[in-house]
């Protein structure tokens, strides 16, 4: 028995080893892969501030447009993590400071994305990524940049933002609708203190060209109307021309003639995944043409034109310095908008809940009366 009891130990210390080595094992690779997203990182840092020295000595020649941006792809950013192996030992300490690291070690651990840590060390840029690549635009002073201050955005119980200056509520709630939410209560609606509600009334489709009405539109703007809602509307281009532009335009026209628009006319311009879409191959400069065309012909018409988007639209579908004429309308689903520039709405959540909408419905936050008078 004691010969039994002596190997039972000898078999329990060895297990407890073999947990251990695990246990370290386990700690080894955490602490690896944490040092190779760093270094990583620390390189775009570091090749990114080159850029921007470099940047500094052409600025003395000609100023730097808009849209002159910088890209990595995965590839590139893999091959950094590959030189980084070999230059740690002697460039690491001289390459950052230990307030550096500690900060970017900070943001890891809190679950902060590479965008997001981007984001945070380069505060004078507008960091965007997209399809494995990382944009860096510089913000631009030429532009109108919006005056909001973070600190007066909060939510209510029920998640709606609200915006707030000197403690008093200036915002305004609204929602926007299509085919999707189905059959709307509107009636509930208003009673859940919706203000404003922009209707979509269709689309061009992105393969064949052709333009729709959405199945909803006219039951939504009768029943927005007749419940003292203030009503916008929204078309989803996909002109490849600026006569197609001006169609869209026309037909929208047509369209809102018999009801009381009292919101912005909205042009809605969103990117396409689909390989057969229209407008894939289109460049900045055609999609801001069409863009303004259509504007155009809604302003001439008596209404107020807008154009609606994400980061990825404003920063890399369209050249902004031609539109500043436009009023914008920003989507963004994080805690904070993250847009410098000047926008009169905010898209902040596809996820919103609404008394009579059964489905989820977009909520958006605008910071003055937008209705013509």
């Amino acid at each position: 028995m004691r010969g039994y009891h002596m190997q039972s130990r000898k078999r329990k210390k060895k297990s407890r080893r073999s947990e251990n080595g695990i246990l370290l094992g386990s700690i080894i690779l955490c602490v690896v892969t944490l040092m190779a997203i760093t270094i990583s990182l620390m390189l775009v840092f570091k090749y990114r501030a080159v850029q921007m020295e470099n940047a500094a000595v052409m600025n003395e020649l000609e100023a730097i447009r808009m849209d002159e941006t910088v890209t990595y792809t995965q590839t590139e950013v893999d091959a950094l993590i590959g030189r980084a192996v070999e230059e740690t030992a002697q460039s690491t300490a001289a390459a950052v400071t230990q307030e550096y690291l500690d900060k970017m070690k900070e943001l890891m651990l809190s679950g902060e994305s590479t965008v997001d840590m981007l984001r945070y060390f380069y505060p004078d840029e507008i960091v965007l990524a997209d399809a494995g690549e990382y944009y860096f635009f510089p913000i631009s002073e030429e532009l109108r940049h919006n005056t909001y201050n973070p600190e007066g955005f909060a939510p209510d119980e029920d998640q709606v933002m609200h915006y707030y200056e000197d403690g008093e509520r200036i915002s305004h709630k609204g929602i926007d609708v299509s085919r999707y939410q189905g059959k709307i209560d509107w009636e509930k609606v208003a009673e859940d203190d919706v203000e404003y509600a922009f209707i979509r009334l269709g689309i061009r489709g992105y393969t064949e060209g052709a333009i729709q009405e959405d199945e909803q539109f006219e039951a939504n703007m009768k029943g927005a109307r007749r419940n003292d809602i203030g009503v916008g509307v929204y078309f989803f281009t996909q002109a490849t021309s600026v006569e197609e532009a001006e169609e869209e335009a026309a037909y929208v026209l047509e369209q809102i003639a018999p009801y009381e628009v009292d919101y912005p006319v909205v042009l809605d311009v969103e990117a396409v995944s689909n390989k057969r879409a229209r407008t894939r191959d289109l460049t900045k400069e055609e999609r801001t043409q069409y863009c303004i065309a259509f504007c155009e012909k809604i302003r001439e018409a008596g209404y107020t034109p807008m154009i609606y988007g994400n980061l990825k639209t404003f920063m890399l579908m369209l050249d902004l310095e031609q539109l500043e004429d436009y009023d914008k309308w920003f989507a963004n689903y994080d805690e904070m908008y993250y847009y410098p520039y000047d926008f009169k709405i905010w898209q902040y959540t596809d996820k919103g809940k609404v008394s009579g909408i059964g489905t989820d419905v977009d909520m958006n936050i605008s910071f003055e009366e937008l209705a013509d008078e």
